[in-house]
């Protein structure tokens, strides 16, 4: 297998990806039709983060960081650094001292179907992570793998230059090509959700502005009336 750095200057939308930022995970996935979301296994390890970013791709041998550092020098300002490992690993990929190197870059964040290390300390700097693990469990530096290449996270294909969004709902993966019709989508289901918002505020139920009555008996479901005391032994 040949292994290689690729320096590349693909990169989405800039105006799209601040949107995708706004609008976060969950509006962002079902704008796109629920697609490009990771396994729920990856997690935010942190409380109220919220990034979207260029993704810059990592494959890595499990255990073995040297990819790791090797993809912080083609990282630049708003970036999302996304790591995955050639099999299955928890081993901590990524821990205080990468993250400085890295916000030293501009990168706003890690993403990594693996894990990271000295969490407390990524926290204290600010330093936002989503991991599959967090694992105190070091790593080495002998064993090449390839940078901005496409890799899977957490069953999400993701290549160099797609959007990485990612809240304390998880992280999503919008394609490069699509941030801008994504982006518009997501805005427009927000404006559709405030207008329901006002409605199921004022007292109106789901069942009647969806229209799910029709459906119930469609699938039929009925409605009958307890025979039975309110304070009636139901054991």
């Amino acid at each position: 297998m040949k292994h290689v750095v690729v320096r590349s200057t693909l990169a989405p939308d800039a105006t799209a990806v601040a949107e995708l930022a706004r609008q976060g995970v969950a509006t962002v996935h079902e704008a796109q039709g629920r697609r490009g979301l990771l396994g729920p296994q990856v997690v935010a390890r942190q409380d109220g983060a919220a990034i979207a970013g260029r993704a810059v791709t990592v494959l890595s041998h499990p255990g073995d960081n040297l990819m790791v550092h090797a993809a912080v020098e083609q990282c630049g300002p708003g970036d999302v650094l996304v790591i995955a490992t050639t099999s299955e690993s928890t081993d901590g990929m990524v821990g205080d001292l990468l993250a400085v190197s890295l916000r030293a870059r501009g990168v706003v964040g890690l993403v990594t179907g693996g894990g990271v290390r000295d969490l407390a300390e990524l926290r204290r700097i600010g330093f936002p992570v989503w991991s599959r693990a967090v694992h105190a469990q070091g790593t080495v530096k002998n064993t090449p793998g390839s940078v901005n290449v496409p890799v899977v996270v957490a069953g999400a294909a993701v290549s160099p230059g797609d959007v990485v969004v990612a809240d304390d709902d998880g992280v999503v993966v919008v394609a490069r090509t699509e941030a801008a019709e994504v982006a518009a989508a997501g805005l427009a289901r927000l404006r559709a959700e405030e207008a329901k918002r006002a409605r199921l505020a004022a007292g109106e139920l789901g069942l009647d502005m969806y229209g799910l009555r029709a459906e119930l008996e469609r699938m039929g479901v009925t409605y009958v009336e307890s025979t039975r005391d309110a304070g009636q032994d139901h054991g």
